[in-house]
């Protein structure tokens, strides 16, 4: 275990604040699925466009958002928008991404027991979506991705979310290392998860402010990553199957820190 030396320093570490230049023109990004699209309509940091429905989605729309003008289109028309297979519930928006916050931003305004997930090389979009909507539903202040191996935020990702990537700033930054450090100085007990820890997370110490860090299947945590990481813990598992999908291991951390918490309560 690591001790912590807490800097003081801020460092720029997110992707850059918006500039005074004009911006680029977007492209289309489709997302798809009723949770994912009703979330991206109600948020509004975002600008949406082209909204598509098949008459049955709209009705049931209109009756959730009475404002909303769909593009009543048959389902053969709105598979052509979208990738194969993509269960799409009769639905699908434009959506280009929100701008999200920087992370020292965001970390400024985190409370005291604030609770952010780090994922290291987590490139699949079904993981990283479901790791939003347990962030979601534990209240986590933010997800935090390396942004040149993270998914881009739309289609399978927002469906996988099911409307979460809308509560839950997803915070690309360029240097995950330097986003660990910029987690020390801001006061967070940084968690690693290691299969083959010493320490199990019934060990570790969740309170106050607290950053769960994880890493793909398979390769875990780099080696840069690990040294950034204050303790590192394992989750038993008393069945014969010893490993866990990454978004399962997320949950199951989130739950135990939101119990913890409610014992002291």
């Amino acid at each position: 275990m690591r001790k912590r030396k807490p800097t003081g320093r801020r460092r720029d570490i997110g992707k850059s604040r918006p500039s005074s230049a004009p911006p680029r023109p977007q492209r289309e990004v489709w997302i798809y699925g009723w949770h994912a699209v009703l979330a991206a309509l109600k948020n509004p940091h975002r600008k949406p466009g082209r909204l598509v429905a098949t008459a049955n989605a709209a009705e049931r729309l209109r009756e959730e958002l009475p404002k909303a003008k769909p593009e009543i289109v048959n389902r053969v028309e709105l598979d052509g928008f979208l990738p194969d297979s993509a269960v799409h519930q009769g639905i699908a928006l434009d959506a280009p991404p929100p701008d999200t916050p920087a992370l020292e931003d965001i970390l400024a305004d985190a409370p005291h027991n604030a609770v952010v997930v780090v994922l290291d090389q987590v490139t699949d979009p079904h993981n990283v979506g479901a790791i939003l909507r347990s962030a979601a539903a534990f209240a986590a202040t933010a997800v935090i991705v390396q942004d040149r191996t993270a998914p881009p935020p739309g289609g399978a990702l927002a469906k996988a979310a099911s409307g979460a990537l809308d509560i839950v700033p997803l915070a690309r930054v360029t240097n995950l290392a330097r986003a660990l450090e910029l987690l020390e100085s801001e006061g967070f007990w940084r968690i690693g998860f290691d299969g083959a820890a010493d320490s199990s997370l019934a060990d570790a110490p969740l309170s106050g402010r607290t950053a769960l860090v994880l890493g793909a299947e398979g390769s875990g945590l780099r080696r840069l990553t690990r040294e950034n990481c204050d303790h590192l813990a394992h989750i038993d598992t008393p069945g014969n199957l010893k490993t866990l999908n990454v978004s399962n291991a997320t949950a199951i951390a989130l739950y135990e820190i939101a119990q913890r918490s409610r014992q002291k309560d």
